[in-house]
Order: C-alpha cells, then sequence, then structure tokens
C-alpha cells in the first residue's frame, strides 16, 4: 500500500488511494491532523522506542550502533527520574502540548522539528536528535494508520519545502533531505520519495481543472513559504514526467511560525520590558526578548534556556528601570514558557484575521495579566515577514518568465486577510483561489503516489 505524507512544520497528514479518491487518515483520535510536536522527559526514551520499533534487522543493527550510548543509559535515567514504564512513553500532538504546558520546566518539547532540519553548525549529535525525533513521529503515525487501515503501507511520497532554510543553500536542503529519508526508512517504509509541497498542493488543485492554465502555487506553510509557476490541466496532469511543465520554484523560511514569533515579540514582549530603557538611560538590548520568541531556532533556545543564561538576567534585572516587567522574562526563562508565549501570538494572529482586536491571557505568566492587541498592531508586526511572502511571488514569475493565469493559495497562514491584500496590491486583478488551506498538500502527494507507485 502507498501513502502521501505530509510532515508539516505546523502538522502532519497522511492520506491513502481508496474507492478512486484520496482518503485522509485520522492519526489522532477523529483528527485528521495532529500538531508537529513531540514531548519527552529524555532523548534515551525517544531512541528508545524508535530502537524498538525499527523491523529490518540490518537497520537495526546499524541504529544500535550509533545510539548505543543512549541506549545503555535507559535504566539510569529511569531510576533517576523515577519513571514507570507508562511514563517512559513519548507523546505526540495534542498531547505533547498538553504534557508540556502541565510541566515546562520538565522534559523536552518540540515544535515543528522539520524548521531544523536544515539548520547549518548543527554537531552530530544534533542532527541525530533531530533524525530520531522525526523516525519517532513519522513511525508512531504510520502505525496509526496502519492499525486503522489494517494493511501495511508500504511506500511513500513525503513533502518537502523549496529551500528548508533561508542559508545554507542546497547544503542545507540535502541535510534535511537525508535526516528525513533516514528517519523514514527506519519506520518501515521500503520506497521513499520526495516532492515540493507547493508541486502537491497544485497537482490536487489540477485535478479540478477543466482547461490548461498556467497556476502559480502559493504555498504558506507553518515554517516556509513555497512558490511554484507550473502549467497545469487536462493535457498535462497523465504525464508520469512534468519537468518541463515546472517552469519556476522559489522558497524560503518564512511562514506562520515566524508571523506568531514577530507577534509576540512586537505584542507581548513590551509586558516583559523590552520597550523600557536601563537605569543609564540606554535603550534596553533587544537580544534577550528576541531569543526568547524564536522558538524556531534551537542554538538561540539552547542558549536563552541556559543556566548560564539565567545567571545573566539575574543580573541584569539590577540594571533596568522596570525590574518588575524584566523579572517577568526571568520567570519565563526559569519556567521555560517560550512556547506557550508564542502560541497565545498564535491564537491572536488566527483572532484577528476576522477580528478587530484580541484581548490576549498571560495569565500563565502572572496572575491577571492581559495584553489587548489590535489589527493594526499584528499589520505592523508582521510586514515584514508579508513583503518576503510577495518577494518569493514575484521572484517566481520572474524567473518563469510569464505571468500566471492563476493563483492557488494553501496553507494555514494562507488565509490570512493581509497577506492576500498584500498580494493583490503587488500582482494587481489576477484571479486568487483558496484551496483546502491543510488538505491540498496531503491530497497531492497520494495522487503523486498513485502514479509512482500503482
Amino acid at each position: 500500500m502507498f501513502a502521501g505524507f505530509d510532515y508539516g512544520s505546523s502538522n502532519c497528514a497522511i492520506g491513502v488511494w481508496q474507492k478512486n479518491q484520496v482518503n485522509l487518515v485520522p492519526l489522532e483520535g477523529d483528527n485528521y491532523y495532529i500538531p508537529s510536536t513531540l514531548y519527552a522527559l529524555h532523548p534515551s526514551l525517544i531512541v528508545s522506542q524508535v530502537y524498538k520499533g525499527i523491523k529490518s534487522t540490518e537497520l537495526k543493527q546499524d541504529y544500535q550502533k550509533t545510539r548505543q550510548a543512549l541506549l545503555n543509559s535507559l535504566s539510569m535515567v529511569k531510576s533517576n527520574l523515577d519513571l514507570t514504564d507508562d511514563e517512559c512513553k513519548i507523546h505526540l500532538g495534542r498531547e505533547a502540548i498538553d504534557e508540556y504546558i502541565e510541566c515546562p520546566e520538565e522534559g523536552h518539547f518540540v515544535k515543528s522539528p522539520k524548521s531544523f532540519f536544515g539548520a547549518t553548525g548543527l554537531k552530530q549529535q544534533q542532527l541525530d536528535f533531530f533524525e530520531d525525533i522525526a523516525c519517532a513521529m513519522i513511525m508512531t503515525l504510520k502505525q496509526r494508520a496502519e492499525s486503522h487501515l489494517g494493511a501495511e503501507i508500504n511506500h511513500t511520497v513525503i513533502g518537502r519545502p523549496v529551500n528548508f532554510q533561508a542559508i545554507g543553500g542546497e547544503k542545507s536542503n540535502q541535510q534535511a533531505v537525508t535526516i528525513l529519508h533516514n528517519a523514514a526508512m527506519r519506520a518501515g517504509f521500503k520506497n521513499v520519495e520526495f516532492l515540493y509541497e507547493p508541486l502537491a498542493a497544485g497537482i490536487d488543485f489540477e485535478s479540478k481543472l477543466d482547461k490548461n492554465k498556467i497556476v502559480l502555487v502559493v504555498d504558506i506553510g507553518g515554517g516556509t513559504t513555497d512558490c511554484s509557476l507550473v502549467k497545469m490541466g487536462p493535457s498535462y496532469r497523465d504525464k508520469s514526467d512534468r519537468q518541463s511543465d515546472f517552469l519556476a520554484h522559489t522558497g524560503k523560511r518564512v511562514g506562520g511560525n515566524d508571523l506568531d514569533i514577530n507577534l509576540t515579540y512586537h505584542g507581548l514582549m513590551p509586558l516583559f520590558g523590552s520597550d523600557s530603557q536601563l537605569k543609564s538611560g540606554i535603550p534596553m538590548p533587544n537580544q534577550p526578548f528576541w531569543n526568547a520568541c524564536k522558538i524556531n531556532d534551537v542554538i538561540l533556545q539552547s542558549e536563552f534556556y541556559s543556566a548560564k543564561n539565567q545567571r545573566a538576567l539575574s543580573d541584569f534585572v539590577l540594571e533596568v528601570n522596570e525590574p518588575k516587567k524584566f523579572r517577568r522574562l526571568l520567570s519565563l526563562q526559569r519556567n521555560k514558557q517560550g512556547h506557550q508565549l508564542v502560541r497565545t501570538a498564535e491564537l491572536a494572529k488566527i483572532s484577528l484575521s476576522e477580528n478587530s482586536d484580541y484581548l490576549a491571557d498571560l495569565g500563565f505568566i502572572e496572575s491577571g495579566l492581559s495584553q489587548n492587541i489590535a489589527q493594526q498592531e499584528l499589520a505592523n508586526a508582521i510586514d515584514t515577514s508579508i513583503s518576503q511572502v510577495v518577494s518569493l511571488v514575484l521572484d517566481a514569475i520572474h524567473q518563469g518568465g510569464c505571468k500566471p493565469d492563476v493563483i492557488y493559495l494553501t496553507g494555514g497562514s494562507a488565509q490570512s486577510p493581509l497577506i492576500k491584500a498584500a498580494l493583490t496590491h503587488a500582482l494587481g486583478d489576477i484571479p486568487m483561489l483558496n484551496g483546502d488551506h491543510f488538505g491540498s498538500v496531503t491530497a497531492g502527494l497520494t495522487k503523486w503516489a498513485k502514479q509512482l507507485f500503482s
């Protein structure tokens, strides 16, 4: 059996071909989409679960050699943390979020792991860690899908952004694809292929076209924005080789997560003292506040939550003009609440797509603490990110050498009226259609898998 696997920055989904159509498989209760989050009390628990789940003897032996130290430490970890067998499991999706919120100071919580796969400067230990996270997630979701279907899934097409990182180029892309490929093979897939996510969304859209068109697919996901200019329609969709139909691709690591992070900094960080001054009269340095917000940068997060930084922030309180506000940042650092803060901004962003203002509840930081955010504040906070999205769109049109007949928008952040208004302003009166913001990529990956494996 084959499947399309959308291992997204925000959500994961799996599609299969049944009764001559794409069907999504429930992965979390009745939910077809599961948040791309993982929580575990210790890395050795992730490694242990992956090791137990590898079916291939050869792959299992190879994995054991590279992870022996962590596998050997499992008994000691269980003893030191006083863990029962039930507490040794890892948590995915909404369950991971709930576990993290309950005990943010314990364990390892990873949101949007795919955002890290192409990061430059990672050590082998960090690469192994992300590979283990990817494998644990893919393996678990594959098993859930197979349990629901009553059949084994052997072949898959996995979506990938055009560029995983803004820097690093093809080296970063290859690093990320290698992580995903190794993880998927260990998870039990026999054949793994990759397809650009905007192309996948476009392939799903193409099946509904009754005339040939040049389509600009704009996929604004959680971690990246990707654009593809493609010839589509009845004359093209049954071709097995589409290379000549793909006119241009652009992509960059800017997406919904960046909108959330920018809104967190500009809309919420003033409550932590970001816009105040030092006693000397010098403006407050912005780095500590950005480091708290940038949950998609593993190196900055590691530095922010370090014991060294905690001591530095504790000492710095004596130098600030509004110590009460700055102590909130210190509390956030000690309790590892950065993800909760950015999630609060994300909820504000979602609400402000329809409402003029939003009251953000920050009671988890300090009892009774809240902040009202107006729609214009959101627009100001994310203006730079939206400009980058528009630049990617214009670059794809320039590379393709022709104007699209239609723009097809997909991805969780594509529904933002601010983004649509910016695109209309830049491109003029080109018809703009909305896809299934979460399902288009999965459907396209599944249809491509059908062409490759059926």
